[in-house]
């Protein structure tokens, strides 16, 4: 770790705010496309365990779905501290041990600490969760005038909200967690994802701790 980093880090460790517990990345697929863009990945998971998150949600923008299955079997292999969960848009493709590509509905095994959505957008996610309602309501599990906002979380693949959403490269969040992210705190930097470091990291959780969260008020 080089003098700045130390700074940094130890400006976080000293500092009186807490760390965001759940933060979520927001990458692209050209993002990953890049030369060592998987071992960034894997580092800045770590990094974020490392500096008191306790979950990360990695979200993956795709433009061409041809490329998903080759990000999603890249994603599996990385090296992270914790048990690891990759969905993808291929509701019918077979998972694997800790993965899983499923489709609309939540699954049992979305409370692994570390979830990687693939070319699954935000619109698609609650228009998931609406048709699950639908379906509910034509069964006659539950009335339009009961349902509430844990119902919509409840279905969605992901239903914690992150603290703290990290965006490199350009100012827009893409099609990410249109609903679980309308409270967070989100942080824009200029650096592209082939140059994003530790102190790049270190830097959006200090901005974390200096700002005074609101949560919509």
């Amino acid at each position: 770790m080089g003098l700045y980093d130390t700074y940094l880090s130890t400006r976080h460790r000293l500092h009186d705010a807490e760390p965001p517990a759940h933060v979520a990345l927001v990458l692209t697929e050209r993002d990953l496309l890049a030369d060592g863009a998987f071992d960034t990945l894997s580092s800045a998971i770590g990094w974020a365990f490392e500096y008191g998150a306790e979950r990360v949600t990695v979200s993956v923008s795709v433009l061409d779905g041809a490329v998903a299955p080759t990000l999603i079997r890249e994603l599996r292999r990385l090296d992270v501290p914790a048990e690891t969960v990759v969905r993808g848009p291929d509701a019918d493709a077979p998972g694997e041990a800790g993965s899983d590509l499923g489709g609309d509905s939540a699954a049992g095994d979305t409370d692994a600490p570390v979830r990687i959505l693939v070319g699954l957008g935000g619109k698609a996610e609650f228009a998931g969760a609406v048709r699950e309602l639908a379906n509910d309501v034509a069964a006659g599990e539950i009335t339009p005038d009961a349902i509430d906002e844990a119902d919509v979380s409840e279905r969605l693949l992901f239903p914690e909200e992150p603290d703290l959403v990290i965006k490199t490269g350009a100012e827009r969040l893409s099609d990410f967690a249109i609903w679980q992210s309308v409270y967070a705190e989100l942080y824009f930097t200029d650096v592209n994802w082939r140059d994003f470091r530790r102190r790049e990291y270190l830097r959006a959780v200090l901005d974390f701790q200096d700002r005074q969260r609101r949560f919509g008020r």
